[in-house]
Parts: structure tokens; C-alpha cells; sequence
């Protein structure tokens, strides 16, 4: 904490603020100062500087309520700071902001200046249309907070294009051909998948964009319905999910720049995934020991909030040559785009990230895996994937306990111990149904009024129980026929008699059954995927049976 003192030339500032139903927009005007620092927390905002003496001047607002700190953002000019703040809590006004009356006081709050959002006029509407405009020069600070759900505020642009279209798309696991339109915009705050990053999501118009993909440096938006060219719309990304992916983004380049920094493993490919991400490190192998250094290194990082810039560099910029890259795409252009973590790792994307690692919250690695060629995928969680991972896990711990009836330090060993239990009974229930087969076949044998013609079907059993029973029986002029599984669904059959039966008749039992296999030597079996066929087979051996 720096020395607090409170200048003697230090003149109290006044900060005029503006309240909306879901921003809080903020303007303080300062003195001239020196290494001014902003840090826009869940319930206050610290701010400090440097006097012309060299004395730094500490100061902490208090906000009425929560604000996402993930979407709020400053942007400091020579005597003035402008900030906006979006709440936790929507549609709820704030009265006031406060101030620690224990710090000393180089700013000051007027509290009748606040605008009520339920009532507002026209010079409000200009001033808070100020801070818009700052929004949009705000590249220093990576991607500008998504002001697409404000009452009267959308991001605008224009139709430039929109033509027929088909595409590939997964539905319930699998992929099917959608008919709909192809959509370049003027402008637009839609990311195309790129980089190893997926496409945004959102809206144009109120028409789903369904994918963004990138054709050199045009976006182009896939939609379900046609729209207007030259018609003005308003475009609303889907923002949980850009958020999700700039938190594993931004977090794959940490632990890129961190696992190169310490045990010197480069990165040669990464894949944001849905449930989880994968780094590619050019390693053969890799112990618990560096994973572990590699986790608690990351999390150092995020804890000392370490701000994420964007800077945009001509291809002949020297500092161009500085940064790490794997290289640019054939068909770039336009300037080079360089994320930069402040004393960590600059480096060449296109995709969207964090304005500060304390938005990552937390990095979990879950471990590693082998990869092709000789290398190792490190396999990780970053920000809200933590929680979710840790919610679903509890979760789970939870329903063990009451299953196991143990606590979760025991749900190992009693499940290894229920294991070997149902292994027991398996080796046991196998051995009587050898038995069983036996005793069938016996039986049969033993019955004086036996036929040509034995039929068995048992829910349970395997191939080896249907084969004991064919071989306890003689089908030299006998035909065997077999099945065991689900009565109406799949299971497996089997055909046996004399060669010239089966040969004749095992094709058409697979047909029957809606199967298919194999025969040699008097036995035709295989798999049946529906055994409600099996009296249409029965009817048709019968009836050859009564020949033999």
C-alpha cells in the first residue's frame, strides 16, 4: 500500500456521474498528475497518482452495488478519467456513490448531479453519447464491453451483401446440410472462428447468426433468413460465450508463455474445446512435478491482475520481428495485431481476450495426455470452466457419498471393492450358465418326444453359452436354433444342423432378423438387431424340419 498523504496543492476534483438502467457512466476531472492507475474492482474503485513531488496519492470510491467487472472499462485523457461500470443488478437505480472519508480527499463526488434513468433528458442523453464515443476508441484496453443489450443502444452497421447460401451444420451430434444466406456486413462485433478460437454467436436484425467465418478480411455471417442490402441493423453478440472464449484464450497464451519461459517447451498447436481446452507443447514427455510449477505460475500471474493490451503494428514495425508468432495466414491483411500481457508474453492473434488476467479468475490443469508425433497435450480449464468444473464435481462427490454410503476420502476403495464383488458374480453367474447350457441340451436329448427342431431364446447368455448347447446336441439331423438378448432389441443368434440346412437357411435367418454372420461347417451365427422376428424364423425351420 503506498504512503498515504495528502498534498498541500491538491485541490479537491469533481466527478459528474450518470446512472441507466443497466451502465454507470462516470466522469472524473483531476489535476495534472503523473502515473495515474485505475483499478475498477466488484464494489469500489481504487484510484492513484503521483504529485509533482513524487508522493503518491491514494483514493477508493465506493459503489452503490456490484458491478461486472469483466465489462467495465476507463479510459484516462490529461486532467480528466472517463469510466463506465455495468451492474450486477439491472433496472435498479444507484442513488449515490461514496467515498472512504478516512482517505484523504484529491477528488471529490457531487451528489446532485446524478441523472435519473427513469427520467431522463435530452442533455443527459448527449453527455452519456459522449462516453459511447469513447467506448469505441478505447483499443487499448482489447475489446470494448458488449453495449448490445442497452434499451436504446445497439452497435448499427449496414447490409452490404446477402446471398443463398448452404452449409454444414451439427445438430444432435451429427452434421446436416442447412439451406440459408450468406451475410457481409460494413462493420460488425461478431468474431470469425480463427486463431484456434470458434466464432461468436449473436444476432443481426433479431436473425440468429447461426456461424461468422472469415474470407481474407471480410467476415461473413451465416444466417437462417434473408436480409435487406443497404438496410441498417443492429447486430447483439451472444456475450457468455465470446466472454468463455476470451477467458480460455487469454489463458492459453499465459500458459504458453509461462511453460516456454520455465522448462523451455514451445507451443505448436492449441484447440479451444467445448467442455475443455488443449495446449500442444513440443515435449515428449512431461512430469507432474512441471505441471504443478506450470499451474501455480499461471495463478501467480492472474492474482497480481496483470493488464492485457492490444497493439496494432504495421508488417515492416520492428517490434514486429520481437514477438512470438507461428506465423501469418496466406491470405492476411491490414495491420498486425499483437496481444500483449504486460511483462509476460506478446504475441500474434486475431482472437478476442481479456483486458486483465484477474478476469482468467483461475487456471486449472487437469492433466496431460499423449499427442501425435512425439508430443504432450496439456489439457486445462480457465475462469468460469473452473467453477462449473468444480460445482459439477461436488455434485458428483455428493451423489457418491449417498451411493457408497462412505465419505468422498473412501469413494476409491469402495468402488474397487464393489469391482472386484461384480467380477465374483460375473465368473460365478458365467459358470451357471455353462451349466445351465448343459442341463438344456440334456434334456432335450433325454426327451423321448423331441423333434427335429430345437428353438431357445434367453435373455441373458453369450455366444459360448448358445455353442455348448449346439454341441451337446447332436445336429447331425437335428436344427438348433439360438438367440439370447432383449426380447424386441439387438442380441445375437445362432444356426446349426446339418450342413446343407444351414447353408441353405442361414443367410435368410440373418434377413429375417434384420442381423448379420458368418457360417462354416454346420453353423451359421451372428448379431440380430431385432429379435421380434424370431417366430417368423421358428415357423420357417419347422416347416423344412418335418423333411429331415
Amino acid at each position: 500500500m503506498p504512503k498515504i498523504v495528502r498534498p498541500v496543492d491538491c485541490q479537491p476534483a469533481r466527478a459528474l456521474w450518470f446512472d441507466r438502467k443497466k451502465y454507470v457512466t462516470i466522469n472524473f476531472m483531476v489535476q495534472k498528475s503523473k502515473d495515474l492507475q485505475v483499478d475498477i474492482q466488484e464494489n469500489k474503485m481504487i484510484l492513484s497518482c503521483k504529485s509533482e513531488e513524487d508522493v503518491n496519492i491514494y483514493n477508493e470510491i465506493y459503489f452503490y452495488d456490484r458491478v461486472q467487472i469483466h465489462d467495465s472499462r476507463e479510459r484516462q485523457y490529461d486532467r480528466t478519467i472517463n469510466v463506465i461500470l455495468r451492474k450486477i443488478k439491472e433496472n435498479v437505480a444507484w442513488p449515490r456513490l461514496t467515498k472512504d472519508p478516512a482517505k484523504p480527499s484529491w477528488l471529490s463526488v457531487d451528489f446532485d448531479n446524478w441523472r435519473d434513468w427513469e427520467q431522463e433528458e435530452e442533455e443527459g442523453m448527449a453527455e452519456y453519447g459522449e462516453y459511447m464515443d469513447m467506448l469505441k476508441d478505447m483499443t487499448k484496453k482489447g475489446e470494448p464491453p458488449a453495449m448490445d443489450d442497452l434499451d436504446d443502444l445497439d452497435f448499427s452497421t449496414t447490409v452490404v451483401s446477402c446471398s443463398l447460401a448452404e452449409m454444414k451444420l451439427e445438430s444432435n451430434g451429427k452434421k446436416e446440410k442447412v439451406t440459408g444466406f450468406n451475410v457481409t456486413l460494413k462493420d460488425t462485433i461478431l468474431f470469425p472462428e480463427g486463431g484456434g478460437q470458434p466464432d461468436d454467436r449473436g444476432t443481426i436484425g433479431g436473425v440468429p447468426v447461426l456461424r461468422v467465418m472469415r474470407q481474407r478480411a471480410e467476415a461473413v455471417h451465416f444466417v437462417d433468413s434473408a436480409l435487406e442490402v443497404g438496410s441498417t441493423v443492429q447486430l447483439k453478440v451472444d456475450w457468455e460465450r465470446r466472454f468463455d472464449h476470451m477467458q480460455q484464450h487469454s489463458g492459453q497464451h499465459l500458459i504458453t508463455a509461462l511453460a516456454d519461459h520455465i522448462f523451455g517447451y514451445k507451443t505448436t498447436s492449441w484447440e479451444l474445446g467445448r467442455q475443455r481446452s488443449t495446449i500442444e507443447l513440443d515435449t515428449s514427455t512431461m512430469n507432474p512435478g512441471e505441471v504443478e510449477a506450470i499451474e501455480s505460475a499461471v495463478n501467480e500471474k492472474i492474482r497480481a491482475g496483470i493488464p492485457v493490451t492490444v497493439k496494432l503494428l504495421s508488417l515492416d514495425d520492428p517490434t514486429v520481428q520481437q514477438v512470438r508468432s507461428r506465423g501469418l495466414p496466406d491470405d492476411h491483411v491490414g495491420p498486425i495485431r499483437i496481444i500483449d500481457i504486460e511483462g509476460v508474453d506478446a504475441n500474434m492473434c486475431c482472437g478476442t481476450h481479456v483486458s486483465n488476467l484477474r478476469h482468467l479468475q483461475v487456471i486449472k490443469i487437469l492433466g496431460t495426455e499423449k499427442g501425435k508425433k512425439n508430443k504432450i497435450n496439456l489439457i486445462f480449464l480457465a475462469g468460469n470452466r473452473v467453477l462449473k468444473y468444480a460445482e459439477k464435481s461436488y455434485s458428483t462427490e455428493r451423489s457418491l457419498t449417498a451411493l457408497l454410503k462412505t465419505g468422498a476420502d473412501d469413494h476409491v476403495q469402495a468402488v474397487e471393492k464393489l469391482q472386484n464383488t461384480v467380477k465374483g458374480l460375473q465368473k460365478s453367474n458365467l459358470n451357471l450358465l455353462r451349466d445351465m447350457a448343459v442341463l438344456i441340451a440334456h434334456n432335450f436329448k433325454n426327451d423321448p418326444n423331441r423333434g427335429k427342431l430345437f428353438c431357445l431364446h434367453r435373455k441373458d447368455g453369450d455366444n459360448e453359452f448358445m455353442n455348448i448347447i449346439a454341441n451337446e446336441i447332436s445336429t447331425e439331423d437335428t436344427i438348433v436354433f439360438l438367440t439370447v438378448g432383449e426380447e424386441k432389441g439387438p442380441g445375437l443368434f445362432l444356426l446349426a444342423g446339418p450342413v446343407d440346412v444351414v447353408d441353405k437357411f442361414g443367410s435368410r435367418v440373418a434377413e429375417l432378423l434384420k442381423g448379420k454372420g458368418a457360417g462354416k461347417k454346420g453353423r451359421f451365427q451372428g448379431k440380430a438387431n431385432c429379435m421380434g422376428y424370431r417366430a417368423e424364423v421358428e415357423a420357417l425351420l419347422q416347416e423344412h424340419s418335418c423333411s429331415l
